[in-house]
Protein backbone atom coordinates (compact mmCIF):
# COMPACT_ATOMS: atom_id res chain seq x y z
CA UNK A 1 0.00 0.00 0.00
CA UNK A 2 1.55 3.29 -1.11
CA UNK A 3 1.77 5.73 1.87
CA UNK A 4 -0.20 8.91 1.48
CA UNK A 5 1.63 12.06 1.76
CA UNK A 6 -0.55 15.30 2.64
CA UNK A 7 1.47 18.24 3.35
CA UNK A 8 0.14 21.07 5.70
CA UNK A 9 0.90 24.80 5.72
CA UNK A 10 -0.08 27.06 8.40
CA UNK A 11 -2.65 28.09 6.28
CA UNK A 12 -3.47 25.84 3.95
CA UNK A 13 -4.31 22.03 3.98
CA UNK A 14 -2.72 19.70 0.77
CA UNK A 15 -4.73 16.43 0.44
CA UNK A 16 -6.44 13.95 -1.75
CA UNK A 17 -9.26 15.34 -3.51
CA UNK A 18 -12.93 14.62 -2.19
CA UNK A 19 -16.63 14.36 -3.91
CA UNK A 20 -17.48 17.96 -2.38
CA UNK A 21 -14.38 19.18 -4.77
CA UNK A 22 -16.04 18.47 -8.30
CA UNK A 23 -18.87 20.97 -7.93
CA UNK A 24 -16.00 24.23 -7.23
CA UNK A 25 -13.34 22.82 -9.29
CA UNK A 26 -15.84 22.52 -12.09
CA UNK A 27 -16.81 26.15 -11.19
CA UNK A 28 -12.73 27.53 -11.50
CA UNK A 29 -12.30 25.28 -14.82
CA UNK A 30 -15.00 26.98 -15.96
CA UNK A 31 -13.87 30.50 -15.47
CA UNK A 32 -12.45 32.12 -18.59
CA UNK A 33 -9.71 33.89 -16.32
CA UNK A 34 -8.50 31.24 -14.86
CA UNK A 35 -8.51 29.28 -18.17
CA UNK A 36 -6.76 32.13 -19.91
CA UNK A 37 -3.46 30.13 -20.65
CA UNK A 38 -4.90 26.86 -21.51
CA UNK A 39 -6.81 26.60 -24.91
CA UNK A 40 -10.36 26.54 -23.74
CA UNK A 41 -12.44 26.28 -20.24
CA UNK A 42 -13.58 22.93 -19.07
CA UNK A 43 -17.13 21.25 -18.80
CA UNK A 44 -17.99 19.74 -15.92
CA UNK A 45 -17.86 16.50 -17.45
CA UNK A 46 -14.12 17.13 -18.56
CA UNK A 47 -13.48 18.93 -15.27
CA UNK A 48 -14.55 15.57 -13.06
CA UNK A 49 -12.47 14.06 -15.69
CA UNK A 50 -9.55 15.25 -14.75
CA UNK A 51 -9.91 15.37 -10.93
CA UNK A 52 -10.66 11.84 -11.26
CA UNK A 53 -7.20 11.32 -13.27
CA UNK A 54 -5.29 13.62 -10.56
CA UNK A 55 -7.16 11.41 -7.51
CA UNK A 56 -6.24 8.19 -9.42
CA UNK A 57 -2.83 9.19 -9.86
CA UNK A 58 -2.44 10.80 -5.59
CA UNK A 59 -3.95 7.19 -4.84
CA UNK A 60 -1.18 5.29 -6.95
CA UNK A 61 1.96 7.11 -6.17
CA UNK A 62 1.05 8.76 -2.93
CA UNK A 63 1.92 12.02 -3.92
CA UNK A 64 0.48 14.30 -6.84
CA UNK A 65 -1.17 17.42 -7.65
CA UNK A 66 -3.44 17.61 -4.22
CA UNK A 67 -7.01 19.68 -3.94
CA UNK A 68 -5.81 22.70 -1.79
CA UNK A 69 -8.36 23.98 1.18
CA UNK A 70 -7.64 26.71 3.32
CA UNK A 71 -7.66 26.05 6.80
CA UNK A 72 -10.17 27.30 9.41
CA UNK A 73 -10.03 30.78 10.67
CA UNK A 74 -7.53 31.93 7.79
CA UNK A 75 -9.94 35.24 6.83
CA UNK A 76 -10.50 34.32 2.94
CA UNK A 77 -12.06 31.41 3.95
CA UNK A 78 -14.88 32.86 5.51
CA UNK A 79 -15.94 35.06 2.26
CA UNK A 80 -15.56 31.52 0.34
CA UNK A 81 -18.33 29.35 -0.64
CA UNK A 82 -16.03 26.47 0.37
CA UNK A 83 -12.29 25.73 1.80
CA UNK A 84 -11.46 23.91 -1.26
CA UNK A 85 -9.73 27.34 -3.50
CA UNK A 86 -7.55 24.83 -6.41
CA UNK A 87 -4.82 22.07 -6.53
CA UNK A 88 -1.03 22.45 -6.08
CA UNK A 89 1.43 19.64 -6.75
CA UNK A 90 3.36 17.60 -8.42
CA UNK A 91 3.06 15.79 -11.72
CA UNK A 92 5.15 13.38 -14.20
CA UNK A 93 3.77 15.28 -17.70
CA UNK A 94 3.74 13.79 -20.86
CA UNK A 95 6.53 12.09 -22.24
CA UNK A 96 7.10 13.95 -25.63
CA UNK A 97 7.76 17.34 -24.06
CA UNK A 98 11.63 18.26 -25.00
CA UNK A 99 12.82 17.91 -21.24
CA UNK A 100 11.28 14.90 -20.41
CA UNK A 101 11.47 12.53 -18.35
CA UNK A 102 10.78 15.28 -15.59
CA UNK A 103 8.18 16.17 -12.50
CA UNK A 104 6.73 19.24 -13.04
CA UNK A 105 5.44 21.61 -10.10
CA UNK A 106 2.15 23.36 -11.06
CA UNK A 107 -1.23 24.96 -9.39
CA UNK A 108 -4.42 25.86 -10.86
CA UNK A 109 -6.26 28.06 -8.03
CA UNK A 110 -9.99 29.90 -8.21
CA UNK A 111 -9.26 33.62 -9.09
CA UNK A 112 -10.43 35.00 -5.04
CA UNK A 113 -7.82 33.59 -3.91
CA UNK A 114 -5.49 35.04 -6.14
CA UNK A 115 -3.39 37.55 -4.26
CA UNK A 116 -2.96 35.78 -1.46
CA UNK A 117 0.34 34.38 -1.62
CA UNK A 118 -1.19 30.86 -1.18
CA UNK A 119 0.05 29.22 -4.92
CA UNK A 120 3.88 30.21 -3.52
CA UNK A 121 2.99 28.69 -0.22
CA UNK A 122 1.15 25.62 -1.38
CA UNK A 123 4.01 25.00 -3.66
CA UNK A 124 6.61 25.09 -1.42
CA UNK A 125 5.21 22.77 0.76
CA UNK A 126 4.95 20.66 -2.71
CA UNK A 127 8.58 21.24 -3.04
CA UNK A 128 9.94 20.39 0.41
CA UNK A 129 7.69 16.80 -0.17
CA UNK A 130 9.94 16.45 -3.90
CA UNK A 131 13.10 17.17 -2.58
CA UNK A 132 12.83 16.05 1.32
CA UNK A 133 10.41 13.50 0.86
CA UNK A 134 11.10 11.94 -2.98
CA UNK A 135 14.64 12.76 -3.25
CA UNK A 136 14.20 14.40 -6.74
CA UNK A 137 17.33 16.24 -7.98
CA UNK A 138 15.13 18.70 -9.95
CA UNK A 139 11.71 20.08 -9.96
CA UNK A 140 10.38 21.89 -13.60
CA UNK A 141 7.73 24.33 -14.38
CA UNK A 142 6.24 25.20 -17.99
CA UNK A 143 3.73 27.52 -18.78
CA UNK A 144 2.58 29.71 -21.80
CA UNK A 145 5.06 33.00 -22.52
CA UNK A 146 2.78 35.40 -21.93
CA UNK A 147 1.64 34.04 -17.99
CA UNK A 148 2.88 36.50 -16.14
CA UNK A 149 1.14 35.63 -12.49
CA UNK A 150 2.54 32.04 -12.98
CA UNK A 151 6.00 33.24 -13.99
CA UNK A 152 6.26 35.50 -10.96
CA UNK A 153 5.26 32.08 -9.11
CA UNK A 154 7.66 30.32 -10.62
CA UNK A 155 10.47 33.21 -9.65
CA UNK A 156 9.58 33.64 -6.11
CA UNK A 157 10.00 30.01 -5.45
CA UNK A 158 14.06 30.21 -6.58
CA UNK A 159 12.71 28.86 -9.99
CA UNK A 160 15.44 29.61 -12.87
CA UNK A 161 14.18 30.11 -16.40
CA UNK A 162 16.11 27.76 -18.90
CA UNK A 163 14.50 27.89 -22.17
CA UNK A 164 11.24 28.20 -24.55
CA UNK A 165 9.95 25.14 -26.25
CA UNK A 166 6.99 24.69 -28.36
CA UNK A 167 4.22 22.47 -26.51
CA UNK A 168 3.53 19.48 -28.99
CA UNK A 169 -0.10 19.36 -27.10
CA UNK A 170 -1.15 22.49 -29.39
CA UNK A 171 -0.58 22.59 -33.26
CA UNK A 172 1.91 25.02 -34.83
CA UNK A 173 0.81 28.76 -35.24
CA UNK A 174 -1.81 28.23 -32.01
CA UNK A 175 -0.99 31.32 -29.79
CA UNK A 176 -0.77 29.41 -26.76
CA UNK A 177 1.94 26.69 -27.96
CA UNK A 178 5.22 29.28 -26.89
CA UNK A 179 6.30 27.74 -23.65
CA UNK A 180 8.87 28.96 -21.06
CA UNK A 181 10.48 25.91 -19.08
CA UNK A 182 11.63 27.06 -15.06
CA UNK A 183 13.48 24.69 -13.55
CA UNK A 184 14.86 24.06 -9.49
CA UNK A 185 17.80 22.11 -8.35
CA UNK A 186 17.39 19.99 -5.12
CA UNK A 187 21.13 21.66 -4.19
CA UNK A 188 19.64 25.37 -5.21
CA UNK A 189 16.13 24.44 -3.61
CA UNK A 190 18.31 23.64 0.13
CA UNK A 191 20.72 26.83 -0.43
CA UNK A 192 17.71 29.48 -0.61
CA UNK A 193 16.50 27.71 2.44
CA UNK A 194 19.63 28.14 4.80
Amino acid sequence: MTRLIEPETPRLRLRQWREGDLAPFAALNADPEVMAHFPAPLSRAESDALAGRIRGLITERGWGLWAVEIKQGESLQASLPTSFIGFVGLHIPRDDLPFAPCVEIGWRLARPSWGHGYAREAAEAALAVAFDSLGLDEVVSFTSLDNRRSRAVMARLGMHHDATFEHPALPPGHPLRPHCLYRLGAADWRGARR
